[in-house]
């Protein structure tokens, strides 16, 4: 790649950097219905960290196979922290307040 294009695209890449807004921002605020229970401690702990309550809630109810593969994918494919007694509790947690009662 010759200097031109590099500093084309160092340019373009940078240019957000001096982007500026004179009025005042506000992000809107959303309260989402949270159903407290058992295995609420474990949700907030382990889920809340990196997302809110909106993308559980957007999932509909769902069945505790589907739960449990969130659960999962949130530990194999984004590396959440969360052992094997955590993952069972917020399993069931989701499933009770979340699901649609059926296991598959």
């Amino acid at each position: 790649m010759n200097t031109k294009k590099l500093f084309l695209a160092a340019a373009i890449a940078a240019s957000p950097l001096f982007a500026q807004v004179s009025a005042k921002v506000e992000v809107p605020y959303v309260a989402f219905p949270v159903k407290m229970g058992a295995g609420f401690d474990e949700v907030q702990a382990n889920c809340l960290m990196c997302h809110s309550f909106g993308y559980i809630i957007n999932q509909g109810k769902q069945s505790k196979k589907f739960w449990r593969g969130k659960v999962n994918k949130m530990i194999v494919h984004f590396k959440a922290p969360i052992n094997q007694k955590s993952a069972d509790i917020i399993t069931a947690y989701l499933f009770e307040h979340y699901g649609n009662g059926q296991e598959k």
